[in-house]
């Protein structure tokens, strides 16, 4: 039921609509699970999640079908899956259905190693189903915005910064995994060019795993990047800029303000202009597209590969730094958590 599948299959699966499930009932597969809900020519199957609890508040909001079990989805029949279970799972759930010629969007990252993400690429590509990986930030209207306004144009510097308090949710990922991952997707997508250089500075001060990370870049095509993130920030802050030769771009993620700052004169004085921003919901943007490139056999808007290659930068960020631990025997302790 992709371009790999048959003409027919593809009729037949566009006039009865897609039958799809979700697996994970966290936040984020609830998310899921009540967007594909409301879309149209889809049919909702069920959410499977171990969690009694979780699948209570699934059916809940989407009054759908939930499942203990992989295995009992599979059963009713479903033409394609999102996986928004724990990234330690995306591997064995992935290869599971690609398996059964299930068509698979799974959250990033992709796995929980570089190695396991190829299989599940390589798998995909030779069972003919589509595969794609939920970077939901690139369908952010804003930075949509940010994308428009800087094509063609000769980049020379990006910056991002994704900070926040802490997940009380997160365990077994730090902030590179869970939050920077989002930017170096972004970094490559924005200049369409390999990152090549890596420079992270990580540390520790509330978390067992890195809560702070300051990490420079060099992309192939020389664009120097760097992103800013922690756990340690009050409140949650998403911007970003871009310097090119001819423009400056600032972007807000969170109130979907984006500006740009251009026609520099000799003087200093330069012009200035807020960009139209759509007010689409990202994830009903991404799960859209998904089910598009279903459809149609078409590329993803996210390839397996594109996720392959941003858990290998982060991957590297964290290989490269030194380890956490080492810079927090120089203090007297862990920071205390307010409140």
């Amino acid at each position: 039921m992709s371009s790999r599948g048959t003409a027919s299959e593809m009729k037949i699966a566009a006039k009865r609509g897609l039958r799809v499930g979700v697996v994970g009932a966290g936040v984020m597969g609830t998310n899921h699970a009540r967007v594909l809900a409301g879309l149209p020519d889809t049919s909702l199957v069920g959410v499977v999640d171990p969690l009694p609890a979780h699948r209570s508040r699934a059916t809940d909001l989407t009054n759908c079908r939930t499942f203990a079990g992989l295995d009992e989805l599979v059963a009713e029949g479903v033409d394609a899956v999102t996986i928004a279970a724990p990234t330690h799972m995306h591997h064995e759930i992935a290869l599971a259905c690609i398996n059964k010629k299930i068509h698979v969007l799974v959250e990033k990252p992709i796995a929980s190693t570089v190695e396991e993400g190829r299989e599940i690429v390589a798998a995909a590509e030779a069972a003919g189903v589509t595969l794609m990986v939920g970077h939901v930030e690139r369908f952010n209207p804003a930075v949509a915005a940010i994308k428009q306004a800087i094509s063609g144009e000769d980049i020379l510097s990006i910056g991002i910064t994704r900070v926040g308090p802490f997940p009380p949710r997160m365990s077994n990922v730090g902030v590179v995994i869970d939050l920077a991952v989002h930017d170096i997707d972004l970094i490559r997508w924005f200049t369409e060019s390999d990152i090549v250089e890596v420079q992270p500075q990580l540390s520790s001060a509330v978390a067992e795993r890195e809560d702070i990370a300051l990490l420079q870049f060099r992309t192939a095509s020389g664009v120097l990047a760097h992103i800013n993130t922690n756990w340690l920030t009050p409140f949650k802050a998403r911007n970003v800029t871009v310097a090119t030769r001819g423009k400056y771009v600032m972007g807000d993620l969170l109130t979907r303000q984006v500006t740009e700052c251009f026609g520099f004169k000799p003087d200093g004085s330069y012009s200035m202009r807020h960009l139209p921003v759509g007010h689409d919901e990202p994830l009903r943007a991404e799960l859209i597209a998904f089910l598009q490139a279903v459809r149609s056999g078409g590329t993803p808007a996210v390839s397996g590969d594109e996720g392959v290659a941003s858990l290998e930068i982060a991957t590297r960020c964290l290989e490269t730094s030194a380890k956490p631990a080492a810079a927090a025997t120089a203090r007297k302790g862990p920071r205390r958590v307010a409140g």
